[in-house]
């Protein structure tokens, strides 16, 4: 069946993953996930310890399934990020942006089960031989920090299901039945899902920003910042003010200055549609509305189940 060994790797009903998303996904976002049978994952990129394990009780408070933390290994505080999951025992986190050897091994060693986010082949394979359980197979169409080659999803996942040993979950551009129908045709043993569960109620994502997402049509994103780390972001005044300086040959010192700091909170968290970091993935053409995160579960597998069927009917 598809999506079995993720299921039991993780404990779900379902083979579906939320994000780690910053400034989306807290724990009343991760709770409803898991408690409609997917995986909820509480994001510490947007926290400061004291927030993340703040989170993590309030979690556990309401939800008694299994969830994870992404963990972003660039951020500051991961030493003592990871040692909040021991104390709470997390059961499973997911590392990305960095080197996934530099925690694996010891996160194992505590029974928690782990697994990397890679934008290509190599670090696939660097993550595998790090020992990582799973990995995750994010391209291009993804929202938030991305892989600068700009490899697509379903150019990326068979090369990468085709060369590993272990489960691999696709992402980028992934958010309804035919486009996990088309990742697991490619090989892919589950599905993690950003943009489209950044849209829900439970996300904590500011209205002003999910209503920018729902608004935006085809074309409406760009990678940019690659100078810095590449992110995906819907395009506004401040996409356009780095457009400008990088057309005019800025530094990565500038470009560092230009973005500042709290530029992602104050367009995600806080609002502010103009000078904002509104990070989102490609698939915010396709956003047409704001469900229930509990929902929203329940109805990808259902559009799953029903566009494998008439996939099948289609082919006899």
């Amino acid at each position: 069946m598809i999506g079995n060994e993720i299921k039991e790797l993780f404990g779900i009903k379902y083979p579906i993953i939320q994000a780690g998303m910053v400034w989306c996904s807290g724990w009343k976002l991760a709770s409803a996930v898991s408690k409609a049978g997917g995986l909820g994952i509480i994001g510490a990129g947007s926290m400061h310890p004291e927030t993340f394990e703040e989170h993590i009780k309030k979690y556990k408070a309401v939800c008694n399934r299994p969830f994870a933390v992404n963990l972003p290994l660039l951020y500051p505080e991961m030493d003592s990020m990871v040692a909040i999951i021991e104390e709470q025992k997390v059961p499973i986190v997911f590392t990305s942006a960095g080197n996934p050897k530099k925690y694996t091994a010891h996160l194992k060693s505590k029974g928690i089960t782990v697994v990397h986010v890679v934008s290509s082949l190599k670090f696939a394979l660097k993550a595998q031989e790090a020992g990582v359980d799973a990995v995750v197979a994010e391209g291009f169409e993804a929202g938030g920090h991305n892989g600068k080659d700009e490899t697509t999803t379903f150019c990326l996942l068979p090369l990468v299901v085709k060369s590993l040993d272990i489960p691999v979950i696709a992402a980028g551009g992934i958010g309804d039945g035919k486009s996990m129908l088309a990742a697991f045709a490619l090989g892919a043993h589950g599905v993690q899902i950003g943009s489209r569960f950044a849209i829900t109620k439970e996300s904590s994502a500011h209205q002003n920003y999910k209503d920018a997402v729902v608004a935006a049509g085809e074309g409406a994103t760009a990678l940019t910042l690659k100078q810095i780390t590449p992110v995906r972001l819907i395009k506004n005044k401040f996409y356009q003010q780095v457009e400008e300086a990088e057309s005019k040959g800025a530094s990565t010192e500038e470009l560092v200055q230009l973005l500042g700091k709290r530029r992602a909170k104050l367009g995600i968290f806080e609002g502010d549609l103009e000078e904002g970091e509104l990070e989102i993935g490609q698939f915010s053409a396709a956003i047409l509305d704001v469900p229930s995160a509990f929902d929203l579960v329940k109805t990808l597998w259902e559009d799953y189940e029903n566009e494998k069927s008439s996939f099948i009917k289609r082919l006899s």
